[in-house]
């Protein structure tokens, strides 16, 4: 269940939304790049043990809505209705992309997934299973391909050395400029 309150932000008044959990076993923040925050709380937590923890956390929630503002970069919406189309969309798209660098890398992995993870735009196991966000769909292409190599450049280095951004270089010479712009963009649920 989900209640919209207010509260002051160090003098400034905040709209923001309480939830209760059944699961949380603790308080929650979490502060969005659209300007609204979010609180969770345990079910049978009150709500003036909430209203002290806002108190608490409000500079830090003000320097992070102070953060998105400045952030700036690109903002991509998905309609939640999606997901599937992308998805499929994805997997074509890390297919087709893999197959076109690793001619230059010749590594060998296994295993492709598409997933939906929230702070993940990919990762790459031991095993070499090669995963990517399905939201790799949704941006540039040369992002998506800087997501690609990446995790490709991992079975050949499964760290972040020199020798890893070496080989990422490779054939992503301009991969510092790509990573800053990852770092900005920021995908909406609509």
């Amino acid at each position: 269940m989900e209640e919209r309150r207010s509260c002051f932000l160090l003098s400034r008044l905040t709209q923001y939304s309480l939830r209760r959990s059944l699961r949380s076993k603790s308080i929650r923040l979490t502060v969005r790049d659209d300007g609204v925050f979010e609180v969770t709380i345990p079910s049978r937590m009150n709500i003036f043990s909430a209203e002290e923890f806002i108190a608490k956390k409000s500079e830090w929630i003000l320097k992070k809505f102070e953060y998105f503002r400045n952030l700036g970069g690109s903002i991509f919406k998905v309609k939640k209705g999606d997901i599937a189309r992308l998805k499929k969309e994805a997997y074509l798209i890390v297919l087709s992309r893999l197959k076109y660098f690793n001619v230059f890398y010749r590594f060998t992995y296994k295993k492709i997934a598409i997933k939906n993870q929230k702070s993940r735009w990919g990762s790459c196991s031991k095993k070499g299973n090669l995963n990517f966000n399905y939201k790799i769909s949704i941006l540039p292409p040369h992002i998506a391909d800087y997501i690609i190599v990446h995790e490709l450049c991992h079975i050949g280095e499964l760290n972040h050395s020199k020798n890893f951004w070496n080989l990422v270089a490779k054939t992503i010479p301009d991969y510092k400029e790509s990573r800053a712009q990852l770092r900005k963009t920021r995908i909406r649920f609509v």
